[in-house]
């Protein structure tokens, strides 16, 4: 059998934790930032857990990760 390929696009995006969970970066963190509050920017550079209606799709495409 062959090996899957990564995709390029989801291994730059995704991580998985040890317990199998995949982790993923905020949006809405790379322009426009002036209107934004101090707050809301701050909880946006942390890293959140992805939603379970898209993590089979996730880990289809970074297998080895």
């Amino acid at each position: 059998m062959p090996k899957i390929k990564t995709h390029s696009g989801a291994k730059k995006r995704f991580k998985l934790s040890k317990s199998g969970k995949v982790i993923r970066a905020h949006a809405n963190k790379r322009h426009i930032l002036n209107k934004k509050t101090t707050k809301r920017k701050r909880g946006l550079r942390k890293s959140v857990v992805a939603d379970k209606t898209n993590v089979a799709q996730v880990k289809r495409l970074v297998p080895y990760k």
